[in-house]
């Protein structure tokens, strides 16, 4: 797994502690299932986006051979 560094504002590092605290979860545990749901949140509408550009530029794309 590839490690990321995040730097918190103290606030929110405390409440991340409280947190996984209160659940019995690590801290790296909750951060990752957050970035994981934005993720999957932000990839859908980027995709459908991109697929829209794509198909409104084929023949473009086509003649650039990309």
């Amino acid at each position: 797994m590839d490690e990321l560094t995040l730097h918190l504002p103290y606030g929110l590092r405390q409440e991340l502690d409280d947190l996984a605290d209160a659940t019995g979860r690590r801290p790296e545990d909750i951060a990752l299932d957050a970035v994981l749901h934005r993720v999957a949140k932000e990839a859908s509408p980027v995709r459908v986006w991109a697929e829209t550009l794509a198909d409104a530029h084929a023949d473009l794309l086509r003649r650039l051979g990309a």
